[in-house]
């Protein structure tokens, strides 16, 4: 069996064939850092490191390039609002380098806690700032972009199948239309998207800016600062090439920021932008979406604090597929913990290292990966193994372990790790013996409980 991956663009699930044979290029749209990721983001974070393990595991070689956007992302995904950027400077009263630095460092001290692999490359667009303004003159040079006061845009109506991605339908009129609807009265339409925004009109105060070769009567030396889809094309080109062979992002960037990435690239360029486009479906909470308003964009931090290991919402992302929405609640977090701490008893109690990689569930274990990463298949099938009684308990060791280089669990640490008790969950197990000693038998199942909602589980001893 081959690997075969849905495919966005095409809508179908087709089968995978890179660019150079055995080799992968995989570009996935990473964080604004303005803000703490909430763990609807990290789950996309997860989907691109799963796509990455399984393509390891399958014996790919795989350049991963994730970008830190650190200026150009407006509060809108489209060209309207302020920049995210600026809105945290605001919100902190530290400076753009300052705030940048702060959520990098947070976003990549969760993804070293969910044990997402590090990428190739992890490109800044402050950093690439010239490398934007040569494919932004390419696109005027070959006049699929036009400079007005304020920005220059790019012209939807000159790009081919513009909207293949989402499968929107534009009016039938481009040129003209849309005039009133817009800030910019000088733009053709109103989904023409800026490349560059000139530091003049609402953008007149940005703080961050460089000059460029574009011509605006508002600004000197034409400052001003990019477009947040014009970064992605212009690292990507960077660092992969003209054509990818995947490139991946939330189902969000869908109809704007990869629409537009794709009628950019392939203007600039003149070929194919990526060959596979994956997107990863909606992390809800108690079935919403999650909102700031609602109270539900939860940070790792805050299950942390809640007495849960990180990986157990690892874990909880295996069990659905990346293409489907998947449901948080406390409580399902805290049945995932659960399982995970059986997957940690199983190796703990294995024996030996010593042990084979069992063909015939490594074999469908692959299966399931190369149906478009069906990981749910892949729990199934680990379990199934650890139930069977015709394998060896050392096999099994060896074969979940083989597993792990997909699932990310970190279960070859397992048996080199002391557990470390909590203070506050010491003080629980140790009203719980108390309970126990009075024969208080519903207070210490109520301890227990709450013991293991933390991650523990608790063994008994007979009572004197």
């Amino acid at each position: 069996m081959t690997l075969k991956l849905y495919d966005t663009l095409s809508k179908n699930v087709r089968e995978f064939k890179s660019i150079e044979k055995g080799k992968v290029k995989l570009y996935h749209c990473g964080p604004t850092v303005y803000w703490t990721q909430h763990i609807g983001n990290l789950r996309g974070m997860f989907c691109a490191d799963l796509a990455v393990r399984t393509f390891r595991y399958l014996d790919y070689e795989i350049t991963h390039v994730r970008n830190y956007t650190d200026v150009g992302h407006l509060t809108s995904d489209g060209d309207e609002g302020e920049d995210k950027m600026e809105k945290g400077v605001r919100r902190e009263g530290l400076s753009p380098e300052k705030i940048a630095k702060k959520y990098i460092d947070i976003f990549e001290q969760d993804t070293k806690e969910l044990n997402l692999l590090e990428p190739t490359v992890k490109p800044r667009v402050t950093q690439h700032i010239s490398d934007i303004i040569e494919m932004v003159q390419t696109l005027v040079e070959k006049e699929y972009a036009y400079t007005t006061d304020l920005a220059v845009y790019f012209d939807v109506s000159k790009a081919k199948d513009y909207t293949k991605l989402s499968g929107q339908i534009l009016e039938e009129n481009i040129q003209g239309a849309g005039r009133s609807d817009v800030s910019d009265s000088q733009k053709k339409h109103h989904s023409d998207f800026a490349l560059w925004f000139f530091k003049a009109g609402t953008h007149q105060n940005a703080l961050q800016f460089w000059p460029s070769p574009f011509i605006s009567p508002l600004v000197e030396n034409g400052n001003g600062f990019p477009g947040w889809h014009i970064e992605c094309s212009a690292m990507s080109k960077k660092y992969l090439g003209n054509t990818l062979d995947v490139h991946m992002g939330g189902i969000e960037h869908i109809p704007v920021h990869h629409t537009n990435e794709i009628a950019q690239s392939e203007s600039a360029n003149g070929m194919k932008f990526s060959n596979y486009w994956l997107h990863n479906e909606h992390l809800l909470a108690d079935n919403k979406k999650m909102a700031k308003s609602e109270g539900t964009t939860y940070s790792l931090q805050e299950i942390k604090e809640k007495g849960f290991n990180p990986l157990s919402l690892r874990y909880l992302f295996l069990t659905a597929h990346y293409k489907s929405k998947l449901n948080f609640t406390w409580k399902s977090l805290e049945a995932n913990q659960t399982t995970l701490n059986k997957l940690y008893e199983f190796i703990k109690s294995s024996e030996g290292n010593n042990g084979k990689v069992i063909e015939k569930y490594n074999n469908n274990f692959k299966k399931a990966l190369e149906n478009n990463l069906d990981t749910p298949k892949t729990l199934a099938i680990t379990w199934e193994m650890i139930k069977s009684k015709d394998c060896k308990t050392e096999d099994k060791k060896a074969t979940l372990l083989e597993f792990d280089k997909v699932f990310g669990l970190n279960l070859d640490k397992v048996k080199n790790e002391e557990i470390e008790i909590p203070d506050d969950i010491k003080e629980l197990i140790k009203q719980r013996e108390e309970a126990r000693k009075n024969k208080d038998w519903k207070k210490a199942d109520e301890l227990r409980d709450e013991i293991k909602k933390r991650g523990l589980a608790v063994e008994d001893k007979s009572v004197e």
